[in-house]
């Protein structure tokens, strides 16, 4: 028997919506606004196309709709549709680890009706806000079994794009690919084929004209497989294409199968200024929502973290002990203890740990490998999850212990087997009142909304690869540059930010100022800092204030200046303060202007001091006309109260 909260989360999923048909005229729906529009039609094969326009302008021409499957087709010889009429649609709903706390989202639906050859049927519904458009796909049929999809995105030739290549299925340390950890390739034509040959991965960003767009997908309830974008777009038309074949849970499913009918997850494209589309929440608005709410001890925060800087020779019981002291001491809700702590620490032990920390408020977070067979890796605990029935007696057992919540690794790509091990392990935890970080990991295409308990995830090439060789490090500042514009844009992420003293063995490239703006920019529901105490030691009185006082969650958030790849600046809201923090990705100084007047405040500023170590502070005013001087590869923050 399953759980009533999965039950529900299922239904939600996968329910049709309830439509009156009728001839449409016109093929149209548009945002409530009236600046966005998509058109649908048919070819001369009688295939279905749309195309988007914004303010009259196009962004997509026209483009390719469809499935097709085992014995049922959906891409050619569909006959005339019929058409629901436009309805509105509005949601509120509270986001624990997101750019805002409480999201409305607002748009006008519209479904059209095909029928093929075999009186087999086909919806298709699409959805038009002010800020983008989703579209997703119903199939009914006795047997559904997935075979492709036809949709495209088809750009103009002279359009650029910011994309991550989808690295190759088991390949990298331990075969543990693909895990959404490669370098980004910014401001490249439409059209270019995907280096690595396995695929661009979501989001991926593009701008036409004046023009953004961001493409991603929402709401995987683990019936069906996730998606990327394939290794070829000629003329920049980019297809959907799904996982390699390798990229499934041992024995289970790669594709989508069903009986009677088939609902595809969204398909997500955020539209308007890079402003709009930075400030969007569609990735978690097309998401299911929560069928509790947010529960009371799903509770955000920021973390302590030994491994980052000193690896596994410290999953010690000692060096584990003074990272919950460094964590009290900053006023931090967390420690993460992560791989090998069943064999180096133990379970009677960590309950040892757990029982220090709970008086200095610090919850205690456990690291598992969710391997079996599809990697090599060996660190453990490991194949402790692989079953309900597995996870819900560790989960039973962490509980008891007083653990706070889990972070899971090494998972083995997109399949739909995959995905719905990821789904089980949300559901188990969630039974388990235990938070949740994926790394090692697909792009949670707005899990955090549908469960809560998932906090952060990782999906990025974070800050541990710059630890490891120098080469990821050189380019760590334009690499975490493009993030508030891509990978950070409507998921939580797990970057693993901020040091501000030295990596063994690695000369870090970046600034404390940019360093510390991490800790803003990034959105993480747990943002587990890589600093360890002796580098924090180094950091004056006011850089430790400002990151104990750092809210746990955001109320609000604005974009103020920035392009991808380049620099960023984005405010951000929590109890009445806004946290304004901006980063240099460039080689080079520069003076940014930003408007401010919405603040319209005098703040504290924290920036780059004359040396590469050092910071400064001073009095900064918000007005329309706010000059900021960023360093190379430097940053700040400021905050207004």
């Amino acid at each position: 028997m399953k759980p009533a909260l999965y039950r529900i989360l299922a239904a939600s999923a996968i329910a049709a919506p309830a439509v009156a048909f009728a001839q449409p005229s016109p093929h149209t729906v548009a945002s409530p606004d009236g600046k966005l529009t998509v058109t649908v039609a048919q070819a001369k094969d009688g295939g279905v196309t749309y195309r988007i326009a914004r303010a009259g302008k196009p962004v997509l021409r026209d483009s390719k709709l469809g499935l097709s499957f085992d014995g049922a087709d959906f891409t050619t010889k569909l006959g005339a549709p019929e058409a629901s009429p436009a309805r509105e649609i509005r949601e509120q709903y509270e986001l624990v680890a997101g750019k805002r706390r409480h999201v409305t989202y607002a748009a006008n639906e519209r479904t059209w009706r095909y029928l093929n050859p075999g009186k087999q049927s086909l919806d298709i519904t699409f959805r038009v806000s002010n800020d983008g458009v989703a579209f997703r796909y119903t199939a009914r049929a006795p047997q559904l079994k997935f075979k492709d999809e036809a949709t495209t995105f088809a750009f103009a030739p002279q359009a650029r794009a910011w994309l991550q290549p989808m690295s190759v299925a088991k390949t990298g340390f331990a075969r543990t690919n693909p895990s959404y950890e490669e370098h980004y390739r910014a401001d490249i034509p439409v059209g270019t084929a995907a280096p690595l040959g396995a695929g661009w991965v979501f989001p991926a960003l593009f701008r036409t004209g004046d023009t953004y767009v961001a493409l991603t997908e929402a709401n995987l309830d683990g019936t069906f497989h996730a998606s990327r974008l394939a290794t070829q777009s000629p003329g920049g038309e980019y297809r959907v294409a799904g996982p390699a074949p390798q990229e499934t849970f041992t024995d289970g499913a790669l594709l989508a199968t069903a009986s009677g009918q088939m609902t595809t997850p969204w398909r997500v494209l955020a539209i308007g200024s890079l402003a709009t589309v930075v400030d969007s929440t569609l990735g978690t608005d097309l998401a299911a929502p929560a069928a509790e709410g947010v529960p009371a001890w799903v509770k955000p925060g920021q973390s302590s973290w030994s491994w980052a800087i000193l690896k596994d020779d410290f999953t010690t019981f000692g060096t584990q002990k003074q990272f919950i002291d460094y964590a009290a001491d900053m006023g931090w809700e967390y420690t993460l203890i992560d791989a090998y702590w069943d064999a180096k620490i133990g379970y009677d032990k960590v309950k040892e740990l757990v029982d220090y920390a709970k008086p200095k408020n610090v919850g205690i977070l456990v690291w598992y490998n969710s391997a079996g067979a599809w990697n090599d890796t060996d660190m453990t605990p490991r194949g402790k999850l692989l079953t309900s029935a597995d996870r819900r007696a560790e989960f039973a057992k962490l509980r008891t212990m007083g653990v706070k919540g889990i972070k899971v690794d090494f998972f083995g790509g997109d399949g739909q087997s995959m995905i719905d091990y990821y789904v089980g392990i949300l559901r188990d935890a969630y039974d388990a009142q235990l938070l949740v970080n994926f790394h090692g990991a697909t792009l949670p295409r707005g899990w955090s909304r549908t469960w809560p308990n998932l906090v952060t995830a990782e999906a990025v090439r974070g800050f541990e690869f710059g630890t490891f060789d120098q080469k990821d490090q050189d380019p760590v500042a334009s690499h975490a540059a493009m993030l508030p514009f891509t990978r950070n844009l409507f998921d939580p992420m797990d970057f693993t930010p901020m040091v501000f003293g030295d990596i063994p063995k690695i000369k870090r490239a970046t600034r404390n100022g940019f360093e510390l703006a991490e800790s803003v920019l990034f959105v993480s529901g747990i943002q587990h800092f890589a600093e360890v105490p002796q580098g924090m030691a180094s950091a004056p009185d006011y850089v430790k204030d400002f990151l104990r006082a750092l809210p746990d969650r955001w109320d609000d958030s604005r974009f103020v200046a920035g392009e991808p790849g380049k620099y960023a600046v984005i405010a951000r809201q929590a109890g009445g303060k806004w946290y304004v923090a901006g980063f240099n990705g460039a080689a080079q100084e520069r003076t940014v202007a930003l408007d401010l007047a919405f603040i319209g405040k005098a703040g504290k500023l924290i920036t780059d001091g004359a040396g590469e170590r050092a910071f400064a502070q001073a009095g900064i005013k918000a007005s329309r006309k706010t000059s900021i001087k960023l360093k190379a590869r430097g940053g700040f923050v400021a905050v207004f109260e």
